[in-house]
């Protein structure tokens, strides 16, 4: 063919683990509540090996850590972009009837208003009798 532009088209498939933001990765880790209020280390994979993530006492959901250079490497530049990890702390479901006893003891001591116990089986059969 003759002389002309060439024009190339690139799409880049999006990642299970990883939301891009230019040169930058985002990626989400889950804790438990109690990972959250005491601190934790954690590993994530990354896109060039493990990252060990220190969790420190008290993080909040949503909050972020970051990691220099971890991220995709820029096409114009010698640098790579960072790794953002976002914490989502997990609340407990379903818990066994120990776990909401030291849960409501944790609420006292902390003067926390919590909701009251939900009545219990048999709780409900005696109100409907009376």
């Amino acid at each position: 063919g003759g002389t002309g532009d060439l024009y190339v088209e690139i799409r880049v498939a999006d990642h299970p683990r990883f939301e891009r933001h230019g040169n930058d990765l985002l990626t989400s880790l889950r804790i438990s509540m109690t990972a959250a209020a005491l601190g934790a280390h954690r590993e994530i994979e990354a896109l060039d090996g493990v990252v060990e993530v220190e969790i420190e006492p008290g993080v909040h959901s949503g909050q972020l850590i970051g990691f220099r250079g971890r991220g995709v490497p820029s096409l114009r530049h010698r640098r790579r972009g960072d790794l953002v990890v976002r914490i989502d702390v997990e609340t407990p479901s379903d818990l066994t009837p120990e776990e909401e006893q030291l849960l409501r003891r944790l609420a006292e001591i902390r003067d926390e208003d919590v909701a009251p116990p939900a009545p219990g089986f048999l709780s409900k059969i005696k109100s409907a009798f009376q």
